[in-house]
C-alpha cells in the first residue's frame, strides 16, 4: 500500500543520503588515494571519477539499505542479505577499494541506519492502522460534522479501512500536518457534486481506450511498486540521462521520497478527517474499471503523490518540469477515467502535492548543496 511503501522508500532515501554526507566528510578529511591509483597492475572497472576511496560510498548505500529495508521488511532479510553481500563484493573486485575502505563504509551506514530506524520507531506508524472502534468513532465525527461517511464498498468488507491514523505519523518537512489540510469538499447537494455525477457517468459511457489506457497505466495498484515508486521510476531515467554523481542521486531520493512522504501524511488527515464517499458509493449501478480502494475518497492519494513528486523533480530538472507537471497531471485524471475518484478529488489533491512540496523545497534550496 503506498503509505507503508512510501515510507520505507523515505527512510531508505533519508539513510542513503546521511550516510553519504558523512562518507565524503572522511573522504576529503582522509583523502586516501583510490586502490588502482596505487598500483599500476590494477584495473580500475569504472570510470575515474578522482574521488578518494576512504570510505567507500557504496558500502555505506548498502548497509545503511540492508538495514532499514530489513526492518521494514523482516521476512526478506535472507534475501536482502544476499543482495548487500553481492553490492559489497562488487565494490572489491572494481579495482578502487581495498577491505578497509569498505569496512568503514558499512560503519557509517549501520550508524547512520541506526539513526533512521530509531526515528521510524517513534513516527507514530504502529498505531496507523486502528481497531474497528477508533474507525467507526473517526467516520462518526464526519457524520456529525458534514452528514457524510465513506463506506467501503469491497466484497467482502473489511471493518477498517487502510491507516485510518496515517494522518498523525511525524512528517518530514511540515510541522504540522493541519498546515496542508485542504477546504471542505461539496456537499452532497450542491451543484459542483452533481455535475460531477453526470461527467463520471459520462467517462463511464464513453470509456476511450485513450483513457482506459491512462487509467490502467497510473494504476499502480496490489503487488506494485505503487504511485511513489512509479515515481521513483521516472526520477531514475532521469538521473541517468543528465548523469547525476552519487551524492545528487542520494539527495534527489531524499527529497523525492520525505515530499511523497509528507504528501501522504496530508492526503490521509484530509481523508479521514472528511471521510468523504467515493462515486461507487454515490452513483446507484456505477462501476470502476480499475477496482476499489478501502479508504475515503478526498484527496486522491495519486494525484497528492505525483504532484508533490513532479514538483521536487521539477526543481531538480527544471528543464524537464513542463513533463513532469504534465505526468502529474495525466497521474491525477487517470483516477477519474477509472471512476475512483471524483474531479474535485484530483484537481484538490494536486493542488495539496504541489503545496506540501513547497515545504520540502524550502528546505531543499537551504542545505548547502548548491
Amino acid at each position: 500500500h503506498p503509505p507503508y511503501a512510501v515510507r520505507a522508500l523515505a527512510y531508505m532515501s533519508v539513510a542513503q543520503f546521511d550516510g553519504l554526507i558523512s562518507a565524503w566528510h572522511y573522504k576529503f578529511t582522509y583523502n586516501r588515494p583510490a586502490a588502482f591509483k596505487q598500483s599500476n597492475s590494477i584495473e580500475y572497472a569504472y570510470q575515474d571519477n578522482n574521488i578518494p576511496s576512504y570510505p567507500s560510498e557504496g558500502a555505506v548505500v548498502a548497509e545503511a539499505s540492508r538495514r532499514v529495508l530489513t526492518a521494514m521488511f523482516p521476512l526478506e532479510a535472507d534475501y536482502l542479505q544476499e543482495k548487500a553481500d553481492e553490492h559489497l563484493q562488487s565494490i572489491l573486485l572494481s579495482g578502487g577499494y581495498v577491505s578497509s575502505d569498505v569496512e568503514a563504509g558499512q560503519l557509517i551506514g549501520e550508524e547512520v541506519a541506526t539513526l533512521a530506524l530509531a526515528r521510524a520507531a517513534q513516527d507514530g506508524m504502529s498505531k496507523a492502522q486502528t481497531p474497528k472502534r477508533v474507525s467507526d468513532s473517526i467516520a462518526n465525527s464526519a457524520m456529525q460534522r458534514y452528514g457524510w461517511q465513506w463506506i467501503n464498498q469491497e466484497l467482502p468488507q473489511r471493518p477498517v479501512g487502510l491507516t485510518p491514523l496515517y494522518g498523525q505519523v511525524q512528517m518530514w518537512n511540515v510541522s504540522d500536518v493541519a498546515l496542508t489540510r485542504v477546504p471542505p469538499p461539496p456537499s452532497l447537494t450542491s451543484q459542483e457534486y452533481l455535475d460531477d455525477i453526470e461527467l463520471l457517468k459520462y467517462y463511464a459511457d464513453n470509456m476511450t481506450e485513450e483513457w482506459r489506457f491512462i487509467a490502467n497505466f497510473w494504476q499502480d495498484g496490489l503487488g506494485t511498486y505503487t504511485p511513489p515508486g512509479h515515481w521513483n521510476d521516472i526520477a531514475n531515467r532521469y538521473l541517468v540521462k543528465y548523469q547525476q554523481n552519487p551524492l545528487r542521486t542520494a539527495r534527489m531520493y531524499a527529497y523525492l521520497n520525505t515530499a511523497m512522504m509528507d504528501a501522504g501524511i496530508s492526503c490521509w488527515d484530509s481523508k479521514y478527517y472528511y471521510h468523504y464517499p467515493r462515486p461507487i458509493q454515490q452513483i446507484p449501478g456505477f462501476e470502476t474499471i480499475a477496482g476499489t480502494p478501502n479508504f475515503p475518497s478526498y484527496t486522491s492519494g495519486h494525484s497528492v503523490f505525483s504532484a508533490a513528486a513532479a514538483e521536487i523533480l521539477s526543481n531538480i530538472f527544471p528543464q524537464e518540469a513542463t513533463l513532469f507537471r504534465g505526468w502529474a497531471e495525466e497521474a491525477a485524471i487517470s483516477r477519474v477515467y477509472g471512476g475512483i475518484h471524483w474531479t474535485f478529488d484530483a484537481t484538490v489533491g494536486t493542488d495539496q502535492g504541489r503545496d506540501v512540496a513547497s515545504y520540502t523545497i524550502a528546505r531543499m534550496q537551504n542545505d548547502g548543496a548548491n
